[in-house]
């Protein structure tokens, strides 16, 4: 089945993780939105090796959301492999926007959410979890 992932990947498994991934941020910025919170972006690009899956605001509060996709939970909660490193890249990558918006009174936080299933899933099978404030900015990258 060739898709429009095939142009970026000839391996078709890994298109199909790529195709996966996107559908979990859509299920996941659906999941928010219905939960009042306002998107502001998606896979915002912060430097050449930084991304945020979605930028969303619940209030005055920014909140830089990391979605995990997976489609079942044989192997852990994927919350998991958010782990030291990606949490650090995140920092990093929040305070770039951050200090692009020249705000010094901004509120933001962490959220991580889990989607469990597939495209192919009954949405009765689907499980969407969020996690707010999942973990607190990199002492490396504090702000001033």
């Amino acid at each position: 089945m060739k898709t429009w992932l095939s142009r970026f990947t000839k391996d078709p498994e890994a298109a199909r993780h790529l195709a996966v991934g996107l559908w979990g941020e859509a299920k996941a910025e659906q999941y928010l939105r219905s939960k009042g919170l306002r998107i502001r972006a998606r896979r915002l690009r912060v430097g050449r090796r930084d991304e945020i899956d979605l930028l969303a605001q619940d209030g005055k509060q920014l909140v830089f959301v990391e979605v995990k996709t997976r489609h079942n939970e044989q192997f852990g909660r994927p919350i998991t492999a958010v782990d030291r490193a990606k949490r650090k890249r995140m920092s990093r990558a929040a305070v770039r926007y951050i200090r692009r918006l020249r705000d010094p009174k901004v509120y933001f936080r962490f959220d991580v959410v889990e989607v469990i299933g597939s495209p192919e899933a009954p949405e009765a099978d689907i499980t969407i979890r969020h996690i707010p404030q999942a973990f607190h900015l990199d002492r490396k990258y504090m702000l001033p």
